[in-house]
């Protein structure tokens, strides 16, 4: 139990009048400053960015109930992920190339989530080493995502090392055989700036993309990465770590089940920040059919769309064991470093901390279905499954 958080402190760099007080502030400052490639890169959808808006929308979709005159001086906001203790519901999510967005790129992030007290996923894709990474963070938990390569010995390599760094599991991205079409990076012709490379390959051809006109990621995606990956693969992952293996990329209860099935120990809800397929049912909406599917076996996670506080409280309600963020933490990066992100994490829990206040919660377990309906203009209305009221 603990006093309520105050509003976090805005770094030196940001003070003024026209200092960012939300994350949407930080994203118009962070557009203002990377170049056009870079922020096209991180910021866009694929196809029409249906998926995008609808990601975000999906969230403003959902009504609080809260309840009143309950004693909330004191708030508990700590929880518990795949047996660690984390400050508050909030993973930052693997985001690649992040020194595109800062010199210190990763290293910076890294210091930023130890001192917020939460988990960090790193990217296949980093820009630095992930040895590196833990080095600057040394002990604080972390997650490392994975990509599955055609060269399968790179890929078991990538894991080992990551286990012997002492990453605390293996967040597989299940949902990119192929790269979605994204319009932003084949109109810039995005490619890693030539003084970066894939800092998990060192010398080896996986760290670098050639330049051949179009989107150098969806040319490096399709001659490197495996398109044959099913679900028969999470045994051979299993086989080569002790570490747990969170499928990545899940939106149906049929793909939740056979998670399950093939021994995930838990489910990451993604569409990958909408940037595979555009059309596809937001996260927020999908989260409760797969919280559903898995009937407790597993622990469920979110990402993609989440900007406020109020948008943990809701993916809890409906079930999520705490939402994941990547785009937020990329803005506050590009725009002041280390302090940035220390910024935009701090936000995000302040804002929480307020929302659960408000709706009644004093620990985060308070959090529960009956505290949210979707609106009325909602696709679908999900009032009727709300348990019978016991007050």
């Amino acid at each position: 139990m603990g006093r309520p958080v105050s509003e976090p402190k805005l770094p030196p760099v940001l003070t003024g009048p026209h200092a960012p007080v939300n994350i949407a502030e930080f994203h118009a400052l962070a557009k203002a400053k990377l170049t056009p490639m870079v922020y096209g890169y991180f910021s866009s959808g694929a196809d029409d960015q249906q998926t995008l808006q609808d990601n975000e929308e999906g969230y403003r979709r959902l009504r609080f109930r809260p309840r009143v005159l309950i004693d909330v001086s004191n708030a508990d906001m700590m929880t518990e992920v795949l047996g660690v203790k984390i400050s508050f519901p909030l993973v930052v999510a693997p985001t690649a190339m992040q020194r595109m967005a800062h010199p210190e790129g990763e290293l910076a992030t890294a210091r930023a989530v130890a001192k917020a007290g939460t988990v960090m996923g790193l990217s296949s894709w980093s820009t630095t080493a992930l040895e590196d990474v833990e080095s600057e963070a040394p002990g604080s938990p972390k997650w490392f995502q994975l990509y599955v390569y055609k060269d399968r010995e790179v890929t078991k390599q990538l894991v080992t090392r990551a286990e012997a760094a002492g990453y605390k599991a293996i967040a597989l991205t299940v949902d990119t055989p192929r790269l979605g079409r994204r319009e932003a990076d084949i109109k810039n012709q995005f490619n890693l700036p030539p003084h970066l490379t894939m800092g998990n390959f060192a010398s080896l051809k996986q760290a670098n993309m050639e330049n051949q006109g179009g989107s150098g990621l969806a040319s490096y995606v399709a001659s490197l990465i495996d398109r044959s990956l099913s679900w028969k693969d999470i045994k051979w992952l299993k086989s080569i770590t002790k570490m747990p293996i969170l499928a990545k990329g899940v939106v149906t209860a049929e793909d939740a089940v056979l998670a399950v099935e093939n021994g995930c120990a838990g489910i990451i809800v993604s569409n990958h920040g909408a940037r595979q397929l555009d059309g596809v049912i937001s996260t927020i909406d999908a989260l409760e059919e797969v919280v559903n599917a898995v009937q407790g076996k597993v622990p469920v996670f979110v990402d993609s769309g989440v900007r406020r506080g109020t948008d943990i409280v809701k993916a809890l309600a409906l079930g999520a064991k705490a939402c994941l963020i990547g785009r937020p933490v990329v803005w506050g990066l590009s725009v002041a470093g280390e302090q940035g992100v220390s910024y935009v994490l701090d936000l995000l829990k302040s804002e929480f901390e307020l929302a659960m206040a408000l709706c009644g919660c004093v620990k985060v377990s308070d959090i529960n279905r009956s505290m949210v309906i979707r609106d009325a203009f909602a696709p679908y209305d999900v009032r009727r499954t709300l348990p019978p009221s016991k007050a």
